[in-house]
């Protein structure tokens, strides 16, 4: 027996509802995916870029004058693997690093922009 894309949803919705006791026994869901009317917005899909091993320093950020390939001071091999993941948004830095660093740092000349140690 083949079961449809829509009876599994709607499995999955009974079971995650806790309506599997005995006394849901009347509980009917139907799910119609071609009535859908909404879209989910792609950018809720995003992640957040963390370089292990060289963090923040080296791994996507080498700098405008570093002897490695970049653009923009952004590494060009690392640009270029994300463009391939085709993320709609993507949040650096992240993971651990983010915890210490505010993006306001990241505003006004270079030079004046303080340098962020990830304890």
């Amino acid at each position: 027996m083949k079961i449809s894309f829509q009876m599994r949803i709607g499995v999955a919705l009974l079971l995650l509802s806790g309506c599997t006791h005995p006394s849901h026994a009347q509980t009917k869901i139907v799910v119609d995916a071609t009535k859908a009317d909404s879209v989910i917005a792609p950018e809720i899909y995003g992640q957040f870029a963390e370089h292990l091993g060289g963090c923040v320093y080296g791994g996507l950020w080498v700098g405008p004058d570093s002897q490695i390939p970049n653009e923009q001071g952004y590494r060009k091999d690392v640009l270029d693997a994300l463009k391939r993941l085709n993320v709609p948004v993507l949040r650096w830095p992240g993971g651990c690093f983010a915890d210490d660093y505010h993006w306001r740092d990241g505003i006004g000349p270079r030079d004046d922009r303080p340098r962020t140690l990830n304890i």
